[in-house]
């Protein structure tokens, strides 16, 4: 049964018990964390599961993090009492990456979890390695990181679990955690169509541009990076006063200042995996 059919009383005790079941092997746990709602669920679990001092959160530090999720991930991880290591991460190094394919995501998260093997592991005395991936995720073939994930022997406890994003999100709820309804927020390099290739330039350019986007209060929204062209995805209900005065002339001020030459709204909204599903399920 999903734990969204249950109470949210029972659901937690039960999946509080089966993570504890999980970790039977476990003392210390590093958690690939983001700051989104799916590491940040994981993170809490594992918290109440091994106690706060017995958990990491290991924070993939490189120019496709924006800053703004850097500073909230530090946040949320101190709200549940667990300590941040930053991994500096060099992704933007590697050619495969830099070529930006479909499976662009496998290099990144093989840098994260190479990195955590060679830096973190024995300097925390680390027993395992786990990540965020939940039910649904499992299931959508525009996941090559999951990939990265099985050969570092990345544990996937929500996914394990049977927990969707809906049962995610209501647990993140139960536990008071303040990202329990946050967007998901994928990485900069999302923005950049396939086969146009990944530099730091471009990743701060997008970095710029959501910034001041999200500053006029847009809360949920992608600047996708087409040269010149800035493509604009925001969710429906805020299309409507995007392009009313006197948001329009801000909107388009705010994206021009990133350096674009041309600001176009999206009228099919925020479109996840827009770049990556058409050529993976062809």
């Amino acid at each position: 049964m999903s734990a969204t059919a249950r109470p949210v009383e029972s659901a937690l005790d039960e999946v509080l018990d089966d993570l504890a079941e999980q970790l039977t092997d476990v003392r210390r746990l590093g958690v690939a964390f983001s700051g989104g709602v799916d590491s940040s669920l994981l993170l809490a679990l594992a918290a109440r599961v091994l106690g706060p001092s017995q958990v990491v959160a290991l924070l993939g530090v490189s120019p496709s993090l924006a800053a703004s999720e850097r500073t909230d991930a530090h946040a949320v991880a101190g709200s549940i009492g667990v300590r941040v290591v930053e991994v500096a991460t060099y992704e933007g190094d590697r050619p495969e990456y830099q070529a930006n394919g479909p499976d662009r995501c496998f290099f990144c998260k093989d840098e994260l979890f190479a990195r955590i093997d060679e830096e973190v592991l024995a300097a925390e005395g680390l027993d395992a390695v786990a990540y965020g991936e939940n039910a649904d995720d499992a299931l959508r073939p525009d996941r090559p990181g999951s990939l990265a994930a099985t050969s570092h022997a990345v544990l996937r406890p929500l996914a394990t679990l049977g927990l969707a994003k809906d049962d995610v999100r209501r647990l993140a709820r139960a536990l008071g955690l303040s990202v329990a309804d946050k967007p998901a927020a994928p990485c900069l390099a999302s923005r950049i169509p396939h086969h146009e290739p990944v530099t730091p330039e471009k990743l701060a350019q997008i970095d710029r541009a959501e910034t001041a986007v999200r500053a006029l209060g847009f809360t949920d929204l992608r600047v996708r990076h087409h040269g010149d062209v800035a493509r604009l995805e925001l969710v429906a209900e805020d299309l409507p006063r995007a392009v009313t005065e006197p948001l329009r002339g801000l909107v388009l001020s705010a994206v021009r200042s990133a350096g674009f030459r041309f600001v176009t709204l999206d009228l099919g909204g925020i479109q996840s995996g827009a770049f990556t599903l058409p050529l993976v399920t062809r």
